[in-house]
């Protein structure tokens, strides 16, 4: 089984902040890390994963409603450390690169489902070319048509097809989006293990995010392993990567 760590290591430290994917990114045997891009007001791409701040930061609204001044400003409570802010991706780059193209992967969800960013897929193609580390980067998405941009832009790029039912995920693969693998909730494995044999099945979980309370339980991933699923992004990866 491969542990991805989801939203950097977000049971510990606040999601999707430099301080989770840096702490994430320092545990052994992860096989990588999965985030979460917007688009800003004037374009950039930034990592958060609600469409609105309020939950994570100080601020209220939505991503695309602010520039990224305006974004750079508001803060995440990360306890009695420094106080984070939502990162620009750039930035995640520039303190990952290393470790991405030493070997770590890195899943970029686009959160396109709700609002259709334009031009989106466009800009972390050429970011992650830039970056020179296309062959470590996973794209997924709940919208099967924003991988098939993806795809359009870059015919080697990996991608992930995200969905509540891996029946779904199947579904939306066969209908043309060209996935290269399955993303399904892991408790909608609702086919038999034959149907999925051969896709790579990465399987996300929901809950116990910081500062929430951990459940102190640990994932029987041998049966998870049964059921077809080959990795899983996990909010508290540490309990797993020794």
């Amino acid at each position: 089984m491969k542990i991805w760590a989801h939203r950097g290591c977000s049971q510990m430290y606040p999601e999707n902040t430099l301080l989770a994917l840096k702490k994430a990114s320092e545990l052994k045997s992860l096989e990588g890390i999965e985030l979460d891009i917007q688009l800003t007001k004037d374009g950039y791409l930034v990592v958060c994963h609600d469409e609105r701040v309020d939950r994570t930061t100080d601020g209220i609204g939505e991503v695309r409603q602010y520039t990224l001044s305006e974004l750079k400003k508001l803060r995440i409570n990360a306890g009695n450390r420094k106080k984070e802010q939502i990162p620009l991706m750039e930035e995640v780059f520039d303190l990952l690169g290393d470790k991405i193209r030493s070997g770590l992967r890195l899943n970029i969800e686009l959160k396109n489902s709700v609002f259709p960013y334009e031009g989106m897929e466009q800009k972390i193609v050429d970011l992650v070319h830039r970056y020179g580390v296309q062959k470590q980067v996973i794209y997924s998405s709940f919208l099967a048509l924003s991988l098939e941009r993806i795809k359009s832009l870059d015919s080697d790029a990996e991608t992930g097809i995200l969905d509540n039912r891996v029946s779904d995920c199947l579904h939306k693969l066969k209908g043309g989006c060209k996935a290269d693998a399955l993303h399904p909730y892991w408790k909608g494995i609702d086919v038999p293990v034959e149907r999925i044999d051969g896709y790579t099945v990465r399987a996300w979980f929901t809950g116990h995010l910081y500062p929430e309370k951990p459940s102190g339980n640990m994932l029987d991933l041998d049966i998870l392993q049964e059921q077809g699923i080959t990795d899983v992004f996990l909010n508290e990866p540490e309990k797993y990567c020794q």
